[in-house]
């Protein structure tokens, strides 16, 4: 392969800007609804429709010289998140995990309540004293249904009944946007997934005057987090006859990783996955991928996880069926407070899929769909 092209100080300055806005929106499951708006802002000037299926996903679509084959592309737009479950008589609140959280992430962070009209408040994560702790307390991950939130109650002062916050209101962790290092490596909240929202709408923008034989349908999909769930009603309501399901993965490029000698590290590219908990790719759509990438010298990486799941395993199993493939982008430290991504693993990414997409015409897909 010839020597790669890293994107330039203007087109990593842009992109930047693009990816804040999605990052820094507020939107646990199934309260996705600033992360929407976003959405429909940066994509609205480019698409030529838009909707949002029954459970809020939002569906913007792109007509080439064809109205099929339909192409799906979709990224999950909530957050791992929290919700308040209840409030003590002292004025903690107690509260429950939206997705997957690991006790270690959790205690001591800062994080944001948002209530029924909309306020905003600040609290932290808390529980016993690491001093009070029992011997055999100190050796177990504390469980975060024994962690709190404290937002400044104190002697009879119960601040969330003050504050106006109530049972299932949504939480959301306080991370701030830095570019790392050369401003290449981006760290933030939320990139589990808004890099997949972020290059479902950069595909459709990217698309404009470029002749494709296809219609494309960038989608926004809700609940990802707690079951896949927006991913399911939005294919049903697409019908695609190919989709990509765009994510975040593991990188393995950090201390302690089993898998660094060959697994994803940040800045090699684009992850293709061979295989997922939920899905098992069509090895066509696989290779057609890897040739587009190989033809046009972007640089591509493979993923295999045993364990965890995208959209693409919901997608694939709509109506009959449909070939599905998972793209990602690695990511250090999901599902916590702060996670990082290499910028041009993003921008690539954005590429490779606007390159697929060219190809997949009706004969291409004639053929993907009947392997």
């Amino acid at each position: 392969m010839a020597k790669r092209k890293k994107a330039t100080k203007a087109e990593v300055k842009k992109t930047v800007t693009f990816l804040k806005k999605f990052t820094q929106a507020f939107g646990p499951s199934s309260f996705e609804d600033d992360v929407r708006k976003v959405f429909e802002d940066e994509v609205k000037n480019y698409a030529d429709d838009i909707c949002t299926c029954g459970l809020g996903s939002i569906i913007a679509s792109k007509t080439g010289s064809a109205k099929s084959p339909r192409i799906m592309i979709a990224g999950h737009m909530d957050e791992i998140g929290f919700m308040v479950r209840g409030i003590t008589k002292n004025g903690y609140i107690k509260f429950n995990p939206i997705g997957g959280w690991w006790g270690h992430v959790v205690l001591g962070q800062k994080v944001l309540i948002r209530t029924r009209k909309g306020k905003e408040i600040v609290g932290v994560i808390g529980s016993k004293a690491p001093h009070i702790l029992s011997p055999e307390e100190r050796k177990k991950v504390m469980q975060v249904d024994k962690m709190y939130i404290d937002v400044g109650s104190y002697n009879d002062y119960n601040a969330p009944e003050k504050l106006g916050i109530k049972p299932g209101d949504p939480i959301i962790p306080i991370s701030e946007f830095y570019e790392l290092a050369d401003g290449r490596m981006l760290m933030a909240k939320a990139w589990d997934n808004r890099v997949g929202v972020a290059v479902a709408v950069d595909v459709i923008r990217k698309l404009k005057g470029i002749k494709h034989p296809n219609t494309v349908f960038g989608v926004g999909t809700v609940q990802e987090e707690v079951g896949l769930r927006g991913a399911g009603t939005s294919a049903f309501q697409v019908e695609p006859d190919v989709a990509f399901a765009i994510d975040v993965t593991i990188a393995a490029d950090t201390p302690g990783s089993d898998d660094a000698e060959f697994a994803e590290q940040c800045g090699e590219g684009p992850s293709i996955s061979v295989m997922d908990g939920s899905l098992l790719p069509n090895p066509i759509l696989r290779d057609l991928v890897v040739e587009t990438a190989e033809e046009k010298n972007i640089p591509y990486q493979f993923g295999s996880l045993t364990r965890g799941g995208t959209d693409g395993g919901r997608i694939a199993m709509s109506k009959t069926g449909v070939p599905t493939l998972t793209l990602s982008v690695p990511s250090r430290y999901i599902h916590s407070h702060n996670s990082i991504i290499h910028i041009e693993d993003y921008i690539n990414l954005v590429k490779l899929l606007t390159e697929v997409i060219k190809k997949l015409d009706t004969k291409a897909v004639k053929k993907i769909r009947n392997r």
